[in-house]
């Protein structure tokens, strides 16, 4: 489907708000890969408003981890503080030039969206440019409290509450769970890559249980202290799962099986870490394509018997 589908049923006006929207569509399209996948999966009416968070957090991202312009980390800082100030000032204002952030400003506008989560989010990034590790998990989830769990809850809006009768704060819960997540298996993923950017995003009182410290990390050779590392902070990530899971059925069953999927092929990632005897430093563990495209399309077809199943949406 198009992004002029897309946008047509999201009732999205106007050629600068329009080309917004596609900006961020494409950055998802070309980062997200199973985050899109899980994103067509959703009503067209809903996409493009989750491309717009997508785009958000991918472009802010950039603008820390980006070692192509060669910027000091001074720099890059002085970058990000720049763009945040004028990002917030935009927010409270309502209207932008950027056409990143006019998208999310117009979704924020109309999910009613916290403008507190973007200014988390924001706080995380920075400290992405000064700390480099963290020594509880205790201290990584403050972290990710800004950099996965906020996502989740400006998410919600979106994907809407099946049960009005469901407690807001118990969605929220399930969010939170499932961005933590998420996040978690991406740091599982990510280890070499994020050693060559200075940073170590498992917990130190973790690496000390297992006798693993950073040198030996840096070396990337997989030895049974690492497997046990590993291995521990997988189960760790496999029972936010678990504990986010029940919040799937509360969701509007539109969203249902993009919520599935979603988790279905990022918890996937961690099968295929222990699948590869837990090296992550050879190479970046990935699902194959064969099990994304299966998983993909037997979450289309729930995702098409939901829509037929839905009540048809007011007109006036």
């Amino acid at each position: 489907m198009s992004a002029r589908t897309e946008l047509d049923a999201a009732g999205i006006e106007g050629p600068a708000l329009r080309a917004g929207y596609a900006r961020c569509r494409a950055i998802n399209a070309h980062h997200g890969r199973t985050y899109y996948l899980a994103t067509l999966l959703l009503p067209p009416r809903k996409r493009p408003f989750v491309h717009a968070l997508y785009g958000f957090a991918r472009h802010v991202d950039d603008l820390v981890d980006d070692m192509t312009t060669r910027l000091s980390r001074g720099q890059r800082a002085e970058r990000l503080e720049e763009w945040s100030a004028d990002f917030l000032a935009d927010l409270e204002w309502g209207s932008t030039s950027d056409p990143v952030s006019r998208a999310v400003i117009d979704t924020v506008q109309r999910w009613q969206i916290p403008t507190s989560y973007f200014a988390d989010f924001l706080e995380s990034m920075r400290m992405d440019l000064d700390v480099t590790a963290y020594e509880t998990f205790e201290d990584l989830t403050r972290y990710m409290w800004g950099s996965a769990a906020v996502i989740g809850l400006e998410m919600l809006p979106i994907l809407g509450r099946a049960d009005p009768g469901t407690r807001w704060d118990v969605l929220e819960s399930h969010a939170i769970d499932l961005g933590t997540a998420f996040q978690l298996t991406n740091f599982l993923r990510d280890v070499a890559e994020d050693l060559r950017r200075g940073r170590v995003y498992l917990p130190e009182e973790s690496l000390r249980r297992f006798g693993v410290d950073r040198d030996r990390l840096a070396r990337g050779q997989v030895d049974e202290s690492i497997r046990n590392l590993l291995a521990w902070e997988i189960e760790r990530a496999r029972g936010l799962y678990a504990s986010a899971a029940p919040g799937i059925d509360l969701v509007e069953a539109s969203s249902r099986d993009c919520l599935r999927t979603a988790t279905t092929l990022y918890a996937d990632i961690l099968d295929e870490i222990e699948r590869a005897d837990y090296d992550v430093f050879s190479g970046r563990v990935q699902v194959s394509v064969a099990r994304r495209a299966a998983v993909g399309i037997s979450g289309l077809r729930g995702a098409l018997s939901a829509r037929r199943a839905a009540p048809p949406r007011p007109t006036g």
